[in-house]
């Protein structure tokens, strides 16, 4: 059987979301009666609301909603359609979301595999809703590790002289796997502004929370040698700012004057490990909104 149609069993079986058919992801300007108005569009679907988030933004003044629902005879398609009116009235931007399929994952890495191998367990015990369909990697030494479970690899080497080439060849791997998200799973190349905005709102990247403090080479060291007593990891969507992206998810783990540099490392994997799975599993499930220079995670 094929790895999608597997994730799919398992995701059905096991997921958070196996109740819901689809997911409804809006925003609208803040006003009242948002809800009161969605609701009976869909019910004449036939539609059965399982679970409901909202949030009114006091800073940007919208209302963001999500949905989920049940509704084994209706489709995408005549959802949206239902919905259309109801749009213009409201200025409402909206999509429906099939919670039954896996989101096609699309992972990036160099030489390091905690955040490969945390996002390939998630996969396999379907604890979130990612199909992940290629690694793309400038370096070999992962290869192994999709060949295990016959996932497609990308061996994209670079240079100065050779980046715009590619990063050309990196979105054709991209568009070949109709990918939906790109997660940069401690892929240690920095995106050129204009591959950056081409991948907006659907690339996450993961990296310690030293920054700016500790940059470069081994910041672990420097983090042990400033006596540092929490180490942290941030995930966040790519933009042409570097490091500076909507922040999705972050975390912290203490340490003492007694941990050694290389104890730090390894607790700083596990962290990244971790945030950068909640992180995607958020996305996934369409739980994230951008609102200006952060987002809004609706449970």
């Amino acid at each position: 059987m094929p790895p999608s149609q597997k994730q799919v069993q398992t995701f059905h079986k096991e997921g958070r979301l196996s109740g819901a058919d689809y997911i409804l992801a809006a925003r609208c300007p803040d006003q009242p009666g948002v809800l009161a108005r969605m609701t009976p569009v869909l019910a004449g679907e036939g539609c059965d609301v399982r679970g409901a988030a909202v949030y009114g933004d006091p800073d940007t003044k919208e209302f963001l909603v999500r949905i989920e629902l049940k509704s084994p005879m209706a489709c995408a398609d005549r959802l949206t359609d239902a919905f259309r009116s109801l749009a213009a009235e409201l200025n409402l931007d909206y999509a429906f979301h099939d919670a039954t399929r896996p989101m096609r994952v699309l992972v990036a890495v160099s030489r390091l595999d905690h955040c490969l191998d945390a996002l390939l367990h998630k996969q396999r015990i379907g604890a979130a809703p990612i199909e992940i369909v290629g690694v793309a990697s400038n370096h070999e030494a992962l290869r192994p590790l999709a060949d295990r479970r016959d996932i497609p690899y990308h061996y994209l080497p670079i240079t100065k002289e050779t980046k715009p080439q590619q990063e050309a060849a990196f979105g054709r791997a991209i568009a070949e796997a109709d990918a939906e998200l790109v997660v940069l799973a401690r892929y240690m190349q920095i995106l050129s502004n204009g591959f950056a905005a081409s991948l907006a709102g659907r690339c996450i990247n993961i990296h310690h929370s030293f920054l700016p403090s500790f940059k470069g080479a081994k910041p672990y060291h420097q983090a042990h040698d400033r006596g540092v007593k929490l180490i942290g990891a941030t995930a966040h969507y790519v933009t042409a700012d570097l490091d500076e992206g909507p922040i999705i998810e972050q975390d912290v783990a203490r340490v003492t004057h007694a941990t050694s540099a290389a104890e730090m490392a390894a607790i700083g994997r596990e962290v990244e490990a971790s945030v950068l799975a909640r992180a995607v599993k958020q996305h996934a499930e369409h739980r994230v909104f951008v609102t200006g220079r952060r987002t809004v995670i609706l449970a």
